[in-house]
């Protein structure tokens, strides 16, 4: 072997290991629901997202929970107090800005297996991947696989917000539900599979509750114990705070992103999960505040403490938003 393919060799595993060490840098959104007002804002020719459009296009991957379904189809579910069905036309507002979103939650399935089957093909066609949810159960529960930076990252959604009825079945389309023991066993089965780490994306919590319960916090232990790299949650409609177990993160509740109708100030309010993460775990995450119009139309709200932290740190920070 002469010195120069020495060299060249030396150079090759040099720019490997450096794009190696590189970190993801990770986005999490809560719910977002395209009905309503923020349907009429599109309709009208506006953007809910613009105001966060340059945090969102600067991350490398961006997920967020779409609470609605989106259809021109179906019916609406007897019992259900609030049904949302957005235009399939919304979807333009996410290509783009969001990579991914969650259909694990209580409004996935607000207008029929039909409806819901609609969303996922318009989900496909707009190039937005999906998870929490598929056209069986099997497809619910498969993970989101996020391969960059030399990394394989596994996401998994669950809701554990009724009705239960939105579930999947063997051969029926729908969400995936949480139960403790099957949440576990997707968790080892994506390490297994090869996943560098397992980010679970609870819907859960009581809604309004600014503190989360103490299953949320028990469960969310128990799902890094078995091999989770951080947890994320959405659901209650209002920001939950933050933890810090075994040197990874838990962010209980993102509370709303875009949603319009809240009559209370919190629910007005929501984050922005922000994190890099590379092969040992979360380097660094952040919150960054939202404050929400009455359209629904989410706006930065800078000057704001939120938690935030970084490897190494056995408690969460407050960090003031840009």
């Amino acid at each position: 072997m002469n010195l120069k393919h020495l060299t060249t060799t030396f150079a090759a595993t040099c720019l490997a290991a450096a794009a190696h060490a590189e970190p993801l840098t990770l986005i999490f959104a809560g719910d977002i629901m395209l009905d309503d007002g923020p349907g009429r804002v599109i309709a009208a020719g506006g953007d809910p997202l613009a105001p966060f459009a340059s945090i969102l296009e600067a991350a490398d991957y961006r997920i967020g929970n779409l609470e609605c379904a989106v259809a021109d189809g179906g019916q609406a579910q007897p019992s259900k107090i609030w049904s949302f069905r957005a235009a399939p036309q919304t979807l333009k507002v996410l290509q783009g800005r969001f990579d991914a979103v969650s259909l694990a939650n209580n409004h996935s399935g607000d207008y029929g297996q039909a409806a819901f089957i609609e969303t996922t093909q318009h989900l496909d066609a707009a190039g937005i991947a999906r998870f929490g949810g598929g056209r069986d159960l099997a497809e619910a529960h498969r993970p989101l696989w996020i391969e960059k930076k030399g990394m394989k990252i596994a996401v998994l959604g669950y809701n554990e917000y009724k009705p239960r009825r939105f579930e999947g079945g063997p051969q029926t389309p729908g969400i995936a539900w949480s139960e403790d023991e099957q949440v576990i066993a997707d968790i080892r089965s994506a390490k297994a599979a090869g996943a560098d780490h397992v980010i679970p994306f609870m819907h859960w919590g009581w809604e309004k509750n600014t503190q989360p319960d103490e299953r949320q916090k028990t469960f969310a232990r128990r799902m890094i114990d078995e091999g989770a790299s951080l947890v994320v949650g959405s659901h209650p409609h209002v920001t939950q705070g933050a933890d810090i177990y075994k040197d990874k993160p838990i962010v209980y509740s993102l509370g709303n992103f875009i949603f319009d109708g809240f009559d209370y100030e919190n629910g007005r309010r929501g984050w922005l999960l922000r994190l890099e993460i590379d092969r040992d775990g979360v380097r660094h995450w952040e919150t960054l505040a939202a404050h929400i119009d009455a359209d629904g139309t989410p706006h930065p709200a800078p000057g704001q403490a939120t938690p935030c932290g970084s490897r190494g740190e056995t408690s969460v920070a407050q960090c003031i938003n840009p």
